[in-house]
């Protein structure tokens, strides 16, 4: 769902979990098996995979997150959004210790392709909370230097809209009630994601 684009299909969203995993595989020293690396080489001269793309590539490990790294703005091609954000999932998201080859067969991989945010503007804490629609919208909060987002699929951990803004201001390194205290820069966004079947 690159902005100003029609939607994604499912073929072009099994295109894009390989090229996550053939990154991780390279990383390790492996190869993919020759025909999806042909499929791969090919289908990189698309011009879809080729036009700037923003990307959030979620790994799980038996249904626990394993690591999760994106980029709101779509400045890179999307293919190689895709393999950096997997990339550095794996092993740069500083909540985990790296990926361990033996994990590697395990984890589950997921593909988000984001819209451009945008701003979303609120009088009151009630009219943001009437204004998310969970489970559709991504949210971006800021203050100042501060800053932090959630995917639409944290709605589904996070059901209530207080607690999901109560969350995300944490995850900001603000007070869990910023959203409640203060005026925040909130920008909302939607996805188009794609998961590997459970392993």
């Amino acid at each position: 769902m690159k902005a100003g684009s029609q939607p994604l299909d499912a073929a072009q969203g099994q295109l894009l979990l390989k090229l996550a995993r053939g990154a991780l595989l390279k990383e390790f020293g492996r190869k993919p098996d020759a025909p999806e690396d042909a499929l791969r080489t090919t289908a990189l001269k698309e011009p879809w995979l080729n036009a700037p793309g923003a990307t959030f590539v979620t790994l799980t490990l038996k249904g626990k997150l394993r690591g999760c790294i994106g980029n709101l703005s779509s400045t890179d091609p999307l293919a190689e959004s895709i393999r950096r954000n997997a990339v550095h999932a794996a092993f740069h998201d500083p909540r985990f210790a790296p990926l361990a080859e033996k994990e590697l067969d395990q984890i589950v991989i997921e593909v988000s392709v984001l819209t451009e945010p945008r701003p979303m503007p609120y009088a009151s804490p009630e009219e943001l909370r009437q204004k998310l629609r969970p489970h559709l919208d991504g949210v971006i909060l800021r203050q100042a230097h501060a800053g932090a987002t959630f995917l639409p699929q944290v709605w589904e951990q996070l059901p209530d809209v207080g607690e999901f803004l109560s969350q995300l201001c944490l995850k900001a390194n603000l007070s869990r009630d910023a959203w409640q205290r203060s005026r925040l820069e909130v920008s909302t966004y939607q996805v188009q994601r794609f998961e590997e079947p459970l392993r």
